[in-house]
């Protein structure tokens, strides 16, 4: 009885690129450095032209460093084709669509396509925000539409998110795989859903923050400096807007918040809307959250700190781990303390709550919220200390607390009243829908965290940040945010909640 054939699919050998834009041109670089022949095709007079040009450039500034040899450089220059009209890329086994991000566009150009390269070529479309089964849904052959969405700038961003259609092969599925890997990157796998895995992971960075600046709990600066030194964010969410520009970065929240029917984890802000119509973009035009002078982002200065004479201090024993590092700290700056079950009249009191404000947490301890300043502890009291205090802390003690924890010259955020500071906030609703994307089985765990921390430059993957911080803390946090304020958008993913319960990894599928 003869077996059956396990012969593997051959490599891809031709690609095509459709489009030669910024990201068109970055997966030609990569797709020529791999070795396959790279036919270029635009329907904009001269930029084929200019993209090889550009991409030549490239490899030429590479050799004058070193990197590669001139003729590595000629090599790689010699796979690039011009293909004069559409039809030439007939020869092609993959090709790549990188053109303007509308369905009917891409529709279109796939339904031409398939009457012009063999039924055995896989069709590639470089979206980041439309659904792949929906461009495949007008093709003959819709088994072999698949997402190979890549990041700008191509060749620095080290990942590519394959995503099969709803009616893509396996096989498919893997040789494109096989490709992005031969092409130098990551290849993370992901269902087609909103915002496919990257997009959809990143949601919770920028509009939690947007929500935190709407409830004026802190400007942008704080919130920045809070995020890169206590979170180890490369640039805080601000910044972030500012260099993707809100033209894109709205867009891609209001497509994601309605693809997902009005989830409220993805809930837009209407701050960016508003500054979207001002024509406050971001460092493109000058203006966004902050100013930029040639190009420079203009950041303000921190408010100075007061000088105050030393208090008694009292420290909260709610949570005996923070407790004890404010202690050390207490000790460290010479101030005095007070180690009783109830402080003085005379006392700072120093609070240390997850996901609830200093109001909430002061009155629950029957203490006198005149006298309460609550420090963030999710972090620890390392790089920077954040610090809040209820609407009626007096001045003293607010001062007493900013020159305590700034004895060290540690650099201190003073926040309004909020659940959650700005650091939980943020890093637990990170967590949360990363948990959520592992639930809905969008990719696996693995997977999920390495296309974040490469896509999105986090510190750690969201279901590692959960670990890191600890994910009954983080549980903590959500549940009280969640009860405070009503909003659906805090409540737990089932995958946190049993974790937690578990004590379990959160990485553990």
């Amino acid at each position: 009885m003869a077996s059956e054939s396990t012969s593997t699919p051959p490599p891809f050998t031709t690609l095509g690129i459709v489009g030669t834009g910024a990201m068109g041109r970055g997966i030609a670089q990569l797709a020529a450095q791999a070795g396959l022949d790279v036919m270029l095709f635009d329907v904009k007079e001269g930029a084929v032209q200019e993209a090889k040009a550009f991409i030549n450039g490239l490899w030429q500034r590479s050799v004058e460093k070193q990197r590669i040899n001139a003729e590595q450089a000629q090599h790689y220059s010699e796979r690039l084709i011009e293909a004069s009209e559409l039809a030439a890329l007939a020869p092609c086994d993959i090709v790549v669509e990188a053109i303007v991000e509308k369905l009917e566009a891409k529709q279109g150009l796939f339904s031409d396509l398939e009457g012009i390269v063999s039924q055995q070529a896989v069709l590639a479309t470089n979206t980041s925000s439309l659904s792949v089964t929906a461009i495949a849904a007008t093709c003959q052959h819709p088994e072999r539409v698949i997402g190979f969405h890549f990041f700008n700038p191509v060749p620095l961003m080290k990942i590519a998110e394959v995503i099969p259609g709803l009616r893509t092969t396996d096989e498919v599925t893997q040789r494109v795989s096989d490709l992005g890997q031969a092409m130098g990157h990551f290849t993370a796998q992901a269902t087609d859903t909103p915002g496919f895995l990257v997009n959809h992971a990143g949601r919770a960075f920028g509009t939690e923050a947007l929500r935190i600046l709407g409830e004026s709990v802190a400007d942008p600066a704080t919130i920045d400096r809070i995020m890169v030194d206590q979170g180890g964010f490369r640039m805080g969410p601000f910044t972030l807007l500012d260099l993707t520009g809100l033209d894109v970065s709205h867009a891609v929240m209001e497509s994601v918040y309605h693809q997902y029917y009005e989830e409220a984890r993805f809930r837009p802000s209407p701050l960016t809307r508003q500054r979207l119509a001002a024509g406050l973009l971001g460092r493109k035009t000058g203006a966004g959250f902050y100013r930029y002078e040639e190009g420079k982002q203009q950041m303000p200065d921190e408010p100075a700190i007061a000088t105050v004479s030393p208090c008694p201090v009292w420290i909260s024993q709610e949570d005996p781990e923070s407790a004890k590092a404010l202690t050390a700290l207490v000790n460290a700056a010479g101030w005095p303390l007070e180690t009783g079950t109830q402080p003085t009249e005379q006392a700072l009191c120093l609070l240390t709550p997850f996901g609830e404000d200093a109001t909430s947490c002061s009155l629950r301890q029957g203490l006198d919220a005149k006298r309460c300043v609550a420090v963030d502890m999710l972090a620890g009291l390392d790089k920077r200390r954040s610090l809040m205090v209820t609407p009626i802390t007096h001045s003293t003690f607010f001062q007493a607390a900013q020159n305590l924890l700034n004895h060290d010259g540690t650099p201190v955020s003073t926040l309004q009243d909020s659940n959650g500071f700005v650091l939980q906030r943020i890093i637990a609703c990170i967590v949360n829908v990363g948990a959520d994307i592992a639930q809905q089985g969008v990719a696996e765990p693995t997977t999920i965290d390495r296309a974040v921390e490469l896509g999105l430059g986090y510190p750690f993957g969201p279901l590692r940040m959960g670990d890191h911080y600890g994910a009954t803390r983080i549980m903590t946090i959500l549940t009280n945010l969640l009860e405070a304020t009503g909003d659906p958008r805090y409540r737990p993913s089932p995958w946190l909640r049993r974790r937690a319960a578990l004590q379990m990894s959160l990485t553990v599928a």
